[in-house]
């Protein structure tokens, strides 16, 4: 069974032909301007094969509720061009298969719950941290969404009382994207993540965040596995402060795993979404059971 997998970003487009068990066999990156620009080039890279499904993780937000009109839609993006643009629509016009439609942190998840460090796991939560922060849960195989697809970046945390920084978010300030992102360690500090990896202030206050971020979703979900990943997340030192600091917040209200078991990084890199649009992508084409 051959398939396509799209993931799209602020600045690229990474789209895939690959099998039924996650392996890529072609690849291409593509920089994200205007459909009229990016699309095309998508389309003719995935028409030299005859594939049987595609599975895409988009930027949002976007349009997941498969009673809405605009199902398929992505809508409300800052990206001014690609709002309200009706990807699923466009696929499905251009090669008439199956599409499976999610999110990009979705979709990175869906493949580390399948085959990265949440494998083996019942259900596993997945955040990214970069130059945003989202987050998707799975459970039994299936990716939480209801009325919309999760916004887990702006959830709202305790400010620290020595940080001073207003924020970064334009609706929230304070909420988690606002205050922990990359350009939000950026803008507070003066200096990008990486040029500030010597310094244990900067990650002890940025694992303040995600650690509060963690307790309150451990308190809601109840996975049994997280998995961080996002260019912040690279810096490897953080996850140290950020499985202590959990530790002490979550103060033994609930059981869960050895932390060091619990709060994991991606298993898979940067081939995440990739691999989890192939895999979603093999579902839908096989008509199975999973929702979106």
């Amino acid at each position: 069974m051959l398939l396509g997998a799209i993931e799209t970003g602020g600045t690229k487009f990474v789209a895939a032909v690959g099998n039924e068990h996650g392996e890529v066999i072609e690849e291409i990156t593509i920089p994200t301007t205007t459909p009229d620009e990016t699309m095309p080039k998508i389309f003719q890279f995935l028409n030299q094969y005859k594939i049987e499904g595609i599975g895409v993780g988009s930027f949002g937000p976007i349009d997941v509720n498969r009673q809405s009109p605009t199902y398929g839609f992505i809508t409300t993006t800052p990206k001014l061009s690609w709002r309200h643009y009706n990807f699923v629509g466009a696929l499905k016009e251009k090669f008439s298969v199956p599409v499976a439609w999610t999110t990009d942190v979705n979709v990175a998840g869906y493949g580390e719950y399948k085959l990265g460090n949440a494998k083996g796991t019942e259900s596993c939560l997945y955040l990214t941290i970069g130059t945003g922060i989202g987050g998707g849960f799975i459970q039994s195989g299936k990716i939480l969404n209801a009325y919309g697809h999760p916004e887990m970046g702006h959830l709202l945390v305790k400010r620290h009382p020595d940080d001073q920084f207003e924020g970064m978010c334009l609706y929230h300030h304070d909420c988690l994207e606002g205050l922990a992102s990359g350009p939000a360690v950026e803008k507070r500090w003066g200096k990008k993540g990486v040029e500030l990896s010597t310094n244990p202030k900067v990650w002890e206050l940025e694992a303040y965040y995600i650690a509060q971020a963690l307790v309150s979703y451990t308190l809601v979900l109840r996975p049994e596995r997280i998995i961080l990943g996002g260019g912040i997340m690279n810096q490897k030192q953080i996850f140290q402060f950020i499985r202590q600091q959990f530790k002490e917040m979550l103060n033994g209200y609930v059981d869960v795993p050895d932390v060091e078991k619990y709060i994991q990084p991606v298993g898979l890199q940067n081939k995440a979404g990739i691999i989890g649009g192939l895999l979603l992508a093999k579902e839908e084409a096989s008509k199975t059971n999973f929702v979106l």
